[in-house]
């Protein structure tokens, strides 16, 4: 998708959106949040410490590859290189996402606010920014600002957190991440959609449901080696063979979680 300004550290504001973003930011905010307890000092302080170091030094590190990037997009693309979107963030907030643009200008006025395979809205160069997850890149700067961690639920729209029950809202209680446990069941998620009938329904319906399940799992126990574990996982997830499961496949694994965390729950 695409924004209005190139520039890496100022978005764009859209006052036309403005009231329509203060309506969403007061729904999401609705209801009380489950309290997190954050008892190691890794919890406390130290994830913060190393998120904002690393973000710093992959900003530094990654420079010549951002310029490569952002000629690669200016060249083939009209439009901006970032594409800054509305997310919510800990505790409801609402922050600017940044990505490098993938899609065509005024992508998301044209279709859904998810992505399905075979989209017409993605360039050609979105396509493999997307694939590699190149284009996730620029959110080391959401990092290094402290609205999102290294690792940590990946930030919803607020038409979805809106929806959110009162047990799913524990995802807001921690800054949302680059990757996620869920993200790497989901490597494949727009290929999944694509071979449900209504996408968006699916998303809402099953998809969303098993991801906040896994990252409350993941939030509950988080620790400095869950979060190196991930981090590897996301890593070696580029390289392997992609295995593509159906929605129908998707929906018979993630009733078997439900039941199974069901379960666990009654035993406890």
């Amino acid at each position: 998708m695409t924004g209005d300004n190139p520039s890496l550290l100022t978005p764009p504001v859209r006052s036309e959106d403005q009231s329509d973003m203060t309506a969403a930011k007061s729904r999401v905010n609705l209801g009380a949040l489950i309290d997190v307890d954050q008892t190691t000092i890794y919890q406390r302080c130290g994830k913060r410490l190393i998120d904002a170091t690393l973000s710093f030094v992959a900003l530094l590190v990654l420079c010549p590859l951002f310029a490569v990037v952002g000629i690669i997009i200016k060249c083939t693309s009209p439009g901006p290189v970032l594409y800054w979107q509305d997310r919510v963030g800990r505790a409801g907030r609402i922050f600017k996402i940044a990505k490098f643009r993938s899609m065509v200008v005024g992508a998301d006025q044209k279709g859904l606010g998810i992505t399905i395979s075979g989209d017409a809205r993605v360039t050609r160069v979105g396509g493999f920014l997307r694939k590699s997850k190149i284009d996730e890149f620029p959110q080391l700067w959401n990092v290094l600002k402290g609205e999102m961690s290294l690792v940590g639920p990946r930030p919803e729209l607020s038409q979805y957190v809106a929806a959110y029950t009162p047990e799913q809202r524990l995802v807001l209680q921690v800054r949302p991440g680059i990757t996620d446990p869920a993200s790497i069941r989901y490597r494949h998620e727009e290929a999944v959609l694509a071979t449900s009938q209504n996408p968006d329904e699916f998303y809402r319906g099953v998809i969303l449901p098993d991801k906040l399940a896994i990252n409350s799992e993941y939030i509950r126990e988080i620790s400095a080696y869950s979060d190196i574990k991930c981090v590897i996982h996301t890593m070696t997830s580029l390289f392997k063979q992609p295995t593509i499961l159906s929605s129908e496949q998707i929906s018979g694994d993630s009733a078997r979680s439900a039941d199974l965390s069901a379960e666990k729950k009654l035993r406890t």
